[in-house]
């Protein structure tokens, strides 16, 4: 959390300039233009896309602020205010900030700037336990605990159950915390998994991800319903049956029937509750929860009391074969009524009626003896060593217990419906396949951001929770039901060996029944979340406009419910429901999950090994490595649980990446024979052109600017140093010079300095390119080399050049006016610019500095490059350890303590750790200092302009320079010609004293007293004045705060429209910077380098 301190600066010096008064304000005349580059906001443009708008002043801002004067302390800037606000300006706009929520009616409210400015947002209020871990909790835990599980334990014995339950939680904790790591970097809106992969990974993955995570969320919907219907059919209200079994080999076909006609019933009545309203929907939800909690304990309640008392199933055994319970009515071949031994209901169903013979009987019930067991021996009977192990069963199997005796005779076929048999067969990687919807559910909570308070600290803290409070129940019920539980009735999917009871509603307490109704209830709740999600998702895609054939999906009500989406999620689940077995649906629901967070660790190991700049999430223990492993466990379990349903899923997938590239847009695939390098180059070059990078993958890719002196050394090395720090071998980066002649004649010059760069950035570890301009002019060199380095969107979009040293001492005004000149062509090219100043006190790659502050000086807002430099810096090892301090001003109308709550919600938002300062700096009169200090800029300006050399001592001067440089003529980066140099004849100039040039001179010192006293009563500048004042207090506030840091980092003023004033702007920013050991100044290119957004 960012540290906050409010310190007020007094004016050290008061002065009784009265006169200076009328300079205090200055009216500020707004042009009312909206600014082109509309960069970063959270509103939406027509194809779904979130547009980036500026968070510079806009119309309706400019308009509110038409009668405003400009501060006196921000003189400096008043030029560029309307397109670099104050920094309280930008605050206060991004108050107004807030995360779209779930739904599309919100969603289509972002798209409209009236909608948003008319509807005030609800504040999200929801914490961890109630937005992110409870329903994430109701999402994970489901029909296959349930329905499934002891069956899973009985088929694949504890030790195996326990391997399917590891490898299945496992991938889905490393999935959270890669999708906690793109959650917290940044705000989320709705749309999940989509948002997180289409906005990390583009559109065509987003788009590919997207549908399979639709798909598997409609089919859990129908594998929800499936289960809520056997629920019903088999243990609430059987007789509810339509169709019935003819004989015994058809009960399968008649129960499927059953499933597909009740459950299309089922999804249709869901349907008409969602379409209805949501509202209740999500008031039910805390209902179903309670009865998932409800089961759960009772689970538990039971085994723990099966220690002492274990509940009465006794279970009916035929030699070592499981008998269908509900056949008869007592456990014995024979029974006696009054003294009289007769034949028992079990005897009739394997004999013939009335025959006690035996002759007449099924030959395995002859010679085998009828035993019953206990179904539930209890916690403490060791029943778990006969668990342990597996006994995987193919279809039709009958159960047999191994442990009792049993003679092996032919059964008649007619009485096989008596035994408890097998419905399909079984492996270990089916069974991973059936298992692994019961864990997923994951992605609740990052669907819910937009309602969470904090969503960047609740989203990893409630996931991870949620998943490890799953994996206990699953890990501990696994072995409950292997210690509880007899192995056959385990094995017994459907209960029949213990009269038609739900097989883990035995184990419970105090009745079945409580696990019959609340599984019931807890299905038909996941079912409704499903139904009420998947059609949300379907239309955040189809308003993203990827996928053409899907853009009417995303239209709806006049609310905003996705009806179309709706209707098409509905079809799409009953060709599940018509499946109609919930072995089947499960695999392939499991299909389209483990795709969707294959995709998410995918994200995060890419986001995470390339480091762009936008990636700082708060969420910090995360790896490459993990998301690696989880990746690789998402595909594992793909193919281990069936390879064909995994081959379809990444067909489909497959498919989809390629039709949406296919329509975004014509590519050309490059020449085969030229090589798979140049290939790729070319397409990556070709696809990097379609327009400019978004916001959050906006890097500083440099063009450094070079000077050579006259031998062609690097002058000012440090500069690349500086550079590679800042880099760290990322992005872009084109070291650039310039040899003044001509082409023809400096070839070999151009080509040796080439070299000497090359060497310099191989020594100081800079990984880019090399480029030098030969010109007749160094300042036409410097804007050719702004104009044209760089290849297709492979272009430079920040400067970097050294400050233009001795500007003061040397009489020759070229270096500062190529300086102010290069800074005017970045700022008319929309080009970032850096000036290191002092950079021969820049620190070394070796030298790493163990503590000390990089201080940020935030005083008007040009698009967040002050924000973003330190944490590039900041990644770098010399750097690593320095602490971010932001420092703001707060001006006379300004609240510093709203600036401060402001600055701490945008700066949690950018996921930045820093101390921030604010510095009220109040309204004073002008020092006598910041007078005599501009009076004396003035004064040397005018002597420099009066002092004009005769155009003879002109014309030898440029012959001593021409001479001195006939070997190398290399020009300074930061000088050049003002005007076309005289060529001067190659014999000396003979100087001829006449008598008008004698009078001329005699005159010339006759008025040198005049022009002194004309000096002596100028006056200085209004405009001047106040310029110098903001200079003046501006430096006495930063050295006061940061003399001792490392680095100061501060915004740049521009140069004045008037080119007049260019010579005063130099020594505004000498004083701007004086006593400060490192100074980066720095300017924005105008649009937007930095976002809250993921």
């Amino acid at each position: 959390m960012p540290h906050f301190t409010v310190v007020p600066v007094k004016d050290q010096a008061q002065s009784n300039y009265d006169s200076l008064e009328g300079i205090n304000w200055v009216d500020y005349r707004d042009t009312g233009q909206d600014c082109p580059d509309h960069q970063d906001s959270v509103s939406s443009d027509g194809h779904g896309n979130h547009k980036e708008d500026s968070p510079f002043l806009n119309n309706a801002d400019a308009a509110s602020k038409k009668n405003d004067f400009y501060d006196r302390n921000l003189a400096l800037f008043e030029e560029e205010l309307d397109i670099r606000p104050k920094v309280s300006s930008l605050l206060s706009r991004l108050v107004s900030y807030t995360n779209i929520t779930q739904g599309a009616k919100e969603h289509e409210e972002a798209e409209s700037a009236e909608a948003s400015r008319r509807k005030t947002p609800k504040s999200p209020n929801m914490g961890t336990l109630m937005g992110v871990y409870l329903p994430c909790l109701q999402n994970i835990f489901g029909v296959i605990l349930f329905l499934r599980l002891t069956w899973i334990v009985g088929m694949a014995g504890i030790m195996q159950s326990l391997l399917i339950v590891l490898m299945c939680c496992s991938c889905t904790m490393l999935t959270a915390i890669s999708m906690s790591a793109i959650a917290t970097n940044g705000v989320v809106p709705a749309g999940g998994a989509y948002f997180m992969i289409s906005r990390s990974l583009g559109p065509e993955f987003g788009g590919a991800v997207g549908l399979c995570f639709y798909l598997g969320t409609t089919f859990a919907s129908a594998m929800y319903i499936l289960g809520a219907i056997e629920i019903f059919l088999k243990y609430l209200v059987p007789q509810a049956a339509i169709f019935h079994a003819t004989d015994t080999l058809g009960s399968d076909s008649a129960m499927l029937n059953n499933m597909r006609v009740y459950g299309s019933i089922c999804l249709s009545l869901m349907a008409v509750v969602v379409f209805v309203g949501v509202k209740y929907v999500n008031k039910l939800a805390s209902l179903f929860l309670a009865c998932v909690i409800i089961s759960i304990v009772s689970i538990y309640a039971g085994a723990f009391k099966s220690m002492t008392h274990p509940p009465e199933f006794p279970i009916c055994m035929l030699g070592n074969r499981t008998l269908v319970r509900d056949r008869f009515d007592v456990c014995a071949k024979t029974v006696i009524k009054g003294n009289i031994t007769v034949p028992s209901q079990l005897w009739e169903r394997f004999c013939l009626p009335g025959n006690m013979s035996g002759t007449q009987c099924d030959d395995y019930f002859i010679q085998n003896n009828v035993t019953e067991i206990q179904g539930i021996p209890g916690l403490g009977s060791g029943i778990i060593r006969e668990n342990m192990w597996g006994d995987y069963q193919q279809k039709g199997e009958i159960l047999e217990k191994a442990g009792l005796q049993s003679v092996d005779a032919h059964g008649a076929m007619e009485n096989f419906g008596m035994y408890v048999s097998a419905d399909i067969a079984t492996s270990f990687t089916l069974l991973v396949g059936i298992f692994f919807p019961s864990a997923t559910g994951i992605m609740a909570g990052s669907n819910r951001s937009g309602d969470l308070r904090d969503a960047q600290k609740s989203i990893p803290v409630g996931t991870i929770l949620a998943i490890t409070t799953t994996s206990l129940v699953y890990f501990s019920s696994v072995v409950l039901f292997g210690s509880c539980i007899e192995g056959v009735v385990l094995r017994d999917k459907f209960g029949d060996a213990v009269r038609k009871n739900l097989v883990v509603g035995t184990l419970s307490w105090p009745s079945p029944w409580v696990i019959v109704i609340g599984s019931f209830f807890s299905t038909v709740g996941a079912g409704l979340q499903s139904l009420t999600g998947a059609p949300r998702l379907l239309q955040a895609i189809a308003k993203d406009n990827i996928i053409p054939f899907l853009r009417v999906f995303g239209h709806g009500k006049t609310n905003g419910e996705p009806t179309w989406a709706l209707l098409l999620t509905g079809l799409i689940a009953e060709l599940g429901i018509l499946i109609a077995s919930l072995d089947m649906v499960a695999p392939i629901l499991s299909m389209f999950f483990l795709m969707c967070y294959l995709f998410v660790n995918l994200a995060c190991a890419v986001q995470t090994l390339l480091r762009t700049p936008n990636w700082r999430p708060r969420f910090k223990y995360y790896h490459w490595a993990l998301s690696f492993l989880g990746m690789s466990m998402c595909l594992a379990l793909m193919f281990i649980s069936s390879w064909y349903y995994a081959i379809v899923a990444m067909v489909i997938a497959g498919m989809i990446y390629k039709y949406i590239e296919y329509q975004g847009a014509e590519k050309e695939w490059g020449d085969g024979i030229r090589g798979l390098s140049l290939s790729a180059a070319r397409y990556a070059l070709l696809r990097l052109e379609v327009g400019p990078p978004h916001t959050k993958n906006w890097r500083p890719q440099l063009l450094v600017l070079l000077k050579l002196d006259e031998d062609l050394h690097v002058k000012y090395p440090r500069l690349l140093t500086f550079a590679s720090q800042l880099k760290a071998g990322k992005g872009l980066t084109i070291v650039g010079s310039v040899v003044q002649g001509n082409f023809l004649e400096s070839y070999g010059e151009m080509q040796a300095a080439e070299q000497t760069i090359k060497n310099m950035m191989e020594i100081e570890r800079v990984k880019g390119f090399c480029q030098i301009v030969v010109a007749s002019k160094v300042r036409e060199g410097i804007v050719h080399l702004i104009q044209s380095c760089g290849l297709g969107g492979m272009k430079h979009n920040t400067v970097m050049m050294g400050w233009p040293y001795g500007w003061r001492q040397s009489e020759d005004p070229r270096a500062w006016k190529t300086f102010i000149n290069t800074v005017r062509c970045t700022t008319a090219g929309h080009l970032a610019l850096m000036v290191p100043k002092n950079v021969s006190f820049y620190p070394s790659n070796h030298e790493r500095f163990t503590d000390g502050n990089i201080d940020v000086w935030w005083i008007v807002h040009d698009g967040g490059m002050l924000m973003l430099l330190p944490f590039l810096l900041k990644l770098h090892k010399v750097w690593r350890k320095c602490k971010m301090r932001i420092f703001t001003v707060a001006q006379m109308d300004d609240n510093s303590i709203q600036m401060k709550k402001d600055l701490a919600t945008f700066l949690y938002q950018l996921r930045i750790e820093a101390e921030v300062e604010v510095v009220e700096m109040h309204d004073s009169d002008i020092s006598a200092y910041t007078y005599e200090r501009t009076l004396m800029m003035e004064q040397r300006s005018q002597m420099l302009r009066q002092m004009r050399l005769s155009g003879a001592e002109r014309q030898r001067e440029a012959q001593l320079v021409k001479d001195r440089h006939s070997l190398v003529r290399m020009g300074s980066l930061y000088s050049d010609e003002e005007e076309e140099v005289v060529e001067a004849p190659p014999e000396k100039v003979q100087m001829t004293w006449t008598r008008e040039k004698c009078e001329a001179e005699r005159r010339n010192r006759n008025n040198a007293p005049e022009n002194f006293r004309e000096l002596m009563s100028l006056k200085p500048d209004q405009s001047n004045v106040r310029r110098m004042h903001t200079a003046v207090k501006l430096n006495e506030v930063i050295v006061n705060r940061s003399h001792d840091a490392r680095l100061v980092l501060l915004n740049m003023p521009g140069p004045p429209r008037n080119t007049d004033g260019d010579e005063n702007y130099m020594e505004f920013l000498e004083v701007l910077t004086e006593g400060l050991e490192r100074v980066l100044l720095v300017r924005g290119g105008g649009r937007e380098v930095i976002t809250i957004y993921s």
